[in-house]
């Protein structure tokens, strides 16, 4: 009876140390990719975001069981993360939310899928971002709505693809797909502001 618990207590500790190993294999590389996330969502401010990245890599490593190895474990954390920001900014409730999109999300979608690859192609987006620097785009995009800074971060500077993306916000892909194209556009206007503001934009105009 003793040999049989201490065989079991044994094996407990060897599942708790490959669960351990697995989780630093895995969930750890991503720690500067989910703090960067949790920044973004946090509006820029570093305080809030290592609170959101400390408590997403804690309760990762809690429910780490239920993380299907195979997956993307970045686009998992991503969830996390954003689940944790969620819950900290309703109890904080410092400040109204942003109002929700008044768009019915099938409409939205439908409307994206016709008109978002075409319109994009249409926009030199990436050649417009890389004449400022980069700490202006992210104070521009730290400005945004929740409903567009989410998935152009996760989409610009993540990388994610639009399934990965409807996923972690629990919205269809043609949703994410407007998304992005409406935060592209007003991240634009804001750049477009800017410059005005701080004479960029009319030097560029008068050298034409």
């Amino acid at each position: 009876m003793e040999a049989q618990e201490d065989r079991g207590r044994h094996l407990r500790q060897r599942e708790g140390g490959l669960l351990k190993q697995g989780f630093a294999e895995e969930a750890l590389p991503h720690l500067d990719a989910v703090y960067r996330f949790a920044l973004r969502l946090c509006g820029g401010r570093a305080d809030r975001a290592e609170d959101v990245a400390q408590e997403t890599f804690l309760r990762a490593y809690r429910a780490w069981e239920s993380y299907r190895p195979g997956t993307s474990c970045r686009s998992w954390l991503f969830t996390i993360c954003r689940n944790v920001f969620l819950r900290q900014k309703e109890q904080r409730s410092r400040r109204p939310e942003y109002a929700a999109l008044d768009v019915d999300a099938d409409a939205e979608a439908l409307a994206a899928t016709a008109i978002f690859d075409a319109l994009q192609a249409q926009i030199p987006e990436t050649a417009f971002f890389d004449s400022f620097v980069d700490q202006e785009v992210l104070d521009a995009l730290d400005r945004l709505p929740d409903d567009f800074r989410e998935p152009v971060t996760l989409s610009d500077l993540e990388g994610l693809s639009y399934g990965e993306i409807a996923q972690i916000l629990g919205v269809p892909v043609g949703t994410v797909k407007s998304r992005i194209f409406r935060g592209r556009r007003l991240l634009r206007q804001a750049l477009c502001d800017y410059a005005v503001e701080m004479g960029y934009l009319a030097k560029r105009v008068s050298n034409d």
